[in-house]
């Protein structure tokens, strides 16, 4: 068993948490404001986050705003807030006296860090110096909504190979959740960032109209793209044949639990971000992502055609059927090809 803090106490972290403590772990959760603490403690469940899922009584009860109460004694932190405020919070965690010195951080988030446009575990160690083997991801095609309701689902621990990881892999499995071992963490995190803006475009064929060839084209395509980021970034494009790569990204594409998707959906219908986003409760993270991931493609000429038109359609206002149309004329291609840089183009 270990003690597991997870810091962030939105949909995914307190699924997360939940399937923690089903796995026979001691788990705090944290989050940073008492309007939602507070509610969970009184009902047992995420009212607004997570509705209809009832949290373990000692999940529930130990929900604290206290930092430091959350840390004490932890083997584990895992890391489950938006991109734009991970910094401001592995800061504040690794800056806490509570934090044991051996923890083991989790990164259970998915995008990019949005002042650099590095991955999120370099904004980690950015803030709280290097970390080594103790720096690890969990990831994978896991809608809050479904882990709350004890669906099977796997996920990826990724991270360089050691005894604690192989120890927190048996201490997080259990009837429902599977969990994985990867050693190419670059691989993992980019693949399941990226695949937001995927996401997004799903979102918009379906907004559209348009059929099953179209996603199946374009997931096949856009792992062709996210492969050419990763390996420029010196990860392993294999790593997308599993849970963070196809595994999440289908799952995305289809479902009607994810927000980029739905984001996307409403800009095929003709409707406008601004508003699609203000009536949003919880981030849809493949909106900052695609503008920082646009931004670090073009400036290391690594060649994302679906990135360029989805970033267009977003941030641009172009017409998300004028956007397919310019996909589907580009020049001919070769469906595979060796390199990722721009003179390499392939999709």
């Amino acid at each position: 068993m270990a003690t597991v803090a997870v810091l962030g106490c939105g949909s995914w972290g307190s699924a997360l948490a939940k399937a923690l403590h089903e796995a026979g772990n001691a788990v705090r959760l944290w989050g940073h404001l008492e309007s939602e603490i507070e509610p969970i403690r009184r009902e047992r469940s995420n009212t607004k986050y997570l509705p209809g899922v009832v949290l373990p009584e000692a999940v529930a009860a130990g929900a604290t705003t206290d930092l430091a109460a959350a840390l004490a004694g932890c083997e584990a932190l895992v890391l489950v807030v938006p991109s734009l405020v991970l910094r401001e919070v592995a800061a504040r965690a690794a800056a806490s006296p509570a934090l044991p010195p051996a923890a083991t951080w989790i990164l259970a988030a998915k995008g990019l860090d949005p002042s650099s446009g590095r991955s999120l575990c370099w904004a980690i160690e950015d803030e709280v110096g290097p970390l080594g083997e103790r720096l690890l991801v969990l990831v994978g095609p896991s809608h809050a909504e479904e882990v709350g309701r004890k669906l099977p689902t796997a996920l990826v621990l990724a991270g360089a190979e050691s005894p604690r990881r192989a120890q927190l892999q048996r201490e997080f499995s259990s009837e429902t959740l599977r969990v994985y071992v990867n050693e190419d963490r670059t691989g993992v995190e980019l693949g399941v960032a990226l695949k937001n803006v995927v996401a997004l475009a799903s979102g918009i064929i379906d907004g559209v109209g348009l059929g099953d060839n179209t996603k199946g084209a374009l997931i096949s395509r856009s792992l062709a793209e996210i492969g050419r980021y990763i390996e420029s970034h010196g990860g392993d494009r294999r790593t997308l044949l599993g849970l963070a790569g196809v595994g999440d990204l289908v799952t995305t594409c289809f479902s009607r639990h994810s927000r980029n998707r739905h984001v996307g959906e409403q800009l095929g219908r003709g409707r406008k971000l601004p508003e699609i986003l203000a009536e949003m409760v919880q981030v849809a993270e493949g909106v900052h992502t695609t503008r920082t991931l646009h931004e670090m493609a073009s400036r290391e000429g690594v060649e994302m055609p679906i990135t360029e038109q989805v970033h267009a359609v977003l941030f641009a206002g172009k017409d998300p059927q004028l956007a397919i149309r310019e996909l589907m004329t580009r020049d001919p291609a070769p469906e595979i090809r060796k390199g990722g840089r721009r003179a390499g183009s392939e999709a």
